[in-house]
């Protein structure tokens, strides 16, 4: 078991790398106002993600739970549902996000440029159509990582990755298409590598695969057991994410500038936590099977083992980037202020990570594992509302600190569900909340 984590772990820090420089590969030889006008969308599509992966969580939890407890079976159906049934709400989610992105760009981003606005449009017309590929690769990663093979989407990403710069490079220094081009780069990269990961299923030698058939039959006492993990683990990222859409608005407020650095600092912010990603996930994998074997004792010792290595990594990990990060703001070409904003909300975030982030995602995945999501939910629904979007208008409004205190309010947060989530697992009420 030790090796499949350490294994697991480094793996995982790859695909989340991959990722990471997916998306700056979004902003790849953009202007600021471009740069800008991305961001926003992105921030969008960052909700998505959430929410897809918090099904996709729901499944990895019951469908580990099963494996645990030597049932392929119902994990192999657990994982078909997972499937059909995201890919389904997806379809869903893309025609309501097409129909309102008026709204969504007018009212939720507020008082923004024309040159802004214009960027953000022009990329959120064509990238919407990448959710079902999304939602399919989502699903699909949760499956692998469930059965410890998370070779395959580290591939995948390196795919994506790969597909997205050349696209790109293709579509915005070639065709010259602007935003509209790094939105077809990342639309054909997603479909591509949803497409591989639905053969890569379908092949039956798997221990989980799907049924080759078009015919999808809702099985809803699955669907209620993933969902009983998926919707208070969705509600709460998905929350999550409308809180940063509503302090992204906030720090739109500060003008064109803010939001570059905003944007910059999210994605070195993303990549800092690199290893803290990974562990997490890790943790979602490794303790429900431990839960469903009834084994508590190797939970306990797993969950102390990842949050161990998810300090040491990301204090390694933060330093490294906070060192190389006049390096990466050379390579976007800010202003003067934009850089010094940038610098100081990197400094932030770095010693957030550094301190406090482990106890605030790593050890709540492991409760998640054992069933114990609607805790998490609530104490993390409160804390973003309260710690974070309340504390950020307090530092940038009234103490005016402008758009750096959105950052710290974000490790005001952090500490107080650090403190929560640890006097929960101490306390031992996780272990009454298995699923099968």
């Amino acid at each position: 078991m030790s090796h499949h984590v350490f294994g697991f772990i480094s793996i995982r820090g790859a695909v989340a790398l991959a990722r990471q420089m997916h998306m700056l590969a979004s902003y790849w030889g953009f202007e600021q106002m471009a740069v800008s006008g991305v961001s926003l969308i992105d921030s969008v599509f960052q909700l998505l993600i959430y929410i897809f992966a918090a099904f996709g969580t729901g499944g990895a939890v019951v469908a580990g739970q099963y494996l645990g407890a030597g049932k392929q079976e119902e994990a192999r159906d657990t994982s078909g549902q997972l499937v059909w049934f995201s890919g389904l709400i997806s379809l869903g989610i893309m025609g309501i996000i097409y129909l309102l992105r008026k709204l969504l760009l007018t009212v939720v981003f507020g008082a923004v440029t024309p040159e802004v606005y214009a960027c953000a449009n022009s990329y959120l017309l064509i990238v919407v159509l990448s959710i079902p590929a999304l939602s399919v690769y989502e699903s699909g990663a949760a499956i692998f990582r469930t059965m410890g093979n998370s070779q395959i989407t580290m591939y995948l990403s390196a795919m994506m990755n790969v597909i997205n710069i050349c696209g790109n490079a293709f579509f915005i220094y070639f065709l010259k298409f602007g935003t509209a081009g790094a939105a077809a780069a990342t639309v054909i990269a997603r479909y591509a590598a949803a497409v591989v990961m639905v053969c890569l299923l379908l092949q039956k030698k798997r221990v989980l695969h799907l049924e080759k058939t078009l015919h999808y039959h809702l099985d809803g006492k699955q669907i209620r057991k993933i969902l009983s993990i998926g919707v208070p683990n969705g509600i709460e990222n998905g929350l999550f994410q409308a809180g940063k859409i509503i302090l992204a608005s906030l720090v739109a407020g500060f003008g064109t500038s803010a939001i570059t650095a905003n944007a910059v600092c999210q994605t070195v912010a993303s990549i800092q936590v690199i290893p803290g990603t990974a562990m997490q996930l890790a943790a979602t994998t490794v303790v429900a099977r431990c839960i469903g074997a009834k084994d508590e004792q190797q939970a306990r010792y797993y969950n102390r083992v990842l949050l161990l290595l998810s300090y040491t990594a990301l204090f390694v990990f933060c330093g490294l980037m906070w060192l190389a990060l006049p390096v990466i703001l050379n390579w976007y070409h800010l202003s003067r202020a934009t850089a010094e904003l940038t610098s100081q909300m990197v400094l932030v975030h770095t010693i957030g990570a550094a301190l406090i982030w482990p106890l605030t995602f790593v050890l709540p995945a492991s409760m998640r594992a054992a069933g114990d999501v609607r805790f998490a939910m609530v104490i993390s629904i409160i804390s973003m509302w309260v710690s974070r979007i309340g504390a950020s208008y307090l530092f940038a409004k009234v103490l005016g600190t402008g758009a750096l205190g959105v950052w710290l309010a974000m490790v005001c947060d952090w500490l107080f569900r650090a403190v929560v989530f640890s006097v929960r697992w101490l306390g031992g009420k996780w272990k009454e909340y298995r699923m099968i």
